[in-house]
């Protein structure tokens, strides 16, 4: 079949689809059978933008997949709507080079932004636990965090920036993540509601900074004390000076003990333990030690 002939089995492909869409919103048919129209209008706009892709009809393709993307939502099929919006967004790129809206392209603009936000949160959280390609995945949280920028929705794109900060470390992008965690530390300091939340971000920032050099810590461990008074009189803060004074005497017990107190009252994650254990083995020597802070 020619590239006309696929557009043509394409366009009527569309047709059915948006036929199945207006019979599913009937009375009758919402109540016997709604869903059923709505799943075969999806498969009928994922074959038409097949059809259109390889007819390298870039543009109609990327309609498809964006109406596709659209049902699936409305299905609470999630998945296969965040797959159909990459695909529509990869459609629309080869349509024009130039394109840079990502998933933005695709919704009105009231609301665009959020919409969009919420697209790459359900897109990274796919690279994050099925894929488990987690650059994939920082770089959508990064993208739906400028798009809660867009809105002012800070709250929302704080969440984002502190999957990208964790990610970040546990990648050894240990600058970015201190950038991040530090801006987010600042900008809730003066917040009566989030001041509490203010002393993780800093402990995280300051772990980061101990990873790649004892003095970078120290020094940034009396930044962020004279930034946050409250701080000093912390839990974390209190920590962070005992794990910098064994690590001065390169005294792997003292380090431990330290932890385990810590630990003892407030559990670690996952997270915090993989940056400790990171910090132990520079006192450890590489190689050395059975790598566990119990």
């Amino acid at each position: 079949m020619d590239n006309a002939g696929k557009e043509r089995e394409a366009v009527q492909l569309m047709a059915e689809a948006e036929k199945r869409v207006k019979a599913s919103h009937s009375f009758l048919r919402g109540l016997f059978g709604g869903n059923t129209r709505i799943e075969e209008a999806c498969e009928m706009y994922t074959r038409a933008a097949n059809m259109f892709k390889m007819a390298k009809n870039w543009s109609a393709a990327g309609n498809a997949f964006c109406q596709a993307a659209k049902l699936h939502m409305q299905l609470q099929s999630k998945h296969d709507s965040a797959t159909s919006f990459v695909d529509a967004g990869n459609a629309y790129k080869k349509a024009d080079p130039q394109v840079n809206q990502g998933v933005t392209a695709l919704f009105p603009p009231q609301g665009r932004f959020t919409i969009a936000a919420k697209h790459h949160i359900t897109i990274a959280e796919i690279y994050e636990t099925e894929l488990v390609d987690i650059e994939k995945a920082i770089a959508h949280y990064e993208q739906s965090a400028d798009y809660y920028k867009g809105e002012e929705s800070n709250s929302s794109a704080n969440k984002c920036l502190l999957k990208v900060a964790a990610y970040a470390a546990q990648l050894e992008q240990y600058q970015k993540a201190i950038e991040i965690f530090e801006q987010i530390g600042a900008n809730t300091m003066d917040n009566p509601l989030l001041k509490y939340s203010a002393k993780d971000y800093f402990f995280k920032a300051a772990l980061c900074h101990f990873i790649v050099d004892e003095l970078n810590a120290k020094l940034a461990l009396e930044k962020y004390e004279e930034m946050f008074p409250a701080f000093t009189d912390s839990r974390e803060c209190k920590l962070l000076k005992k794990l910098l004074e064994a690590h001065e005497e390169q005294n792997s017990e003292a380090y431990t003990e330290a932890v385990k107190e810590f630990d003892s009252i407030s559990r670690l994650d996952q997270w915090l333990t993989t940056m400790l254990l990171r910090i132990k083995k520079s006192i450890q020597g590489d190689g050395e030690g059975d790598g566990d802070l119990k």
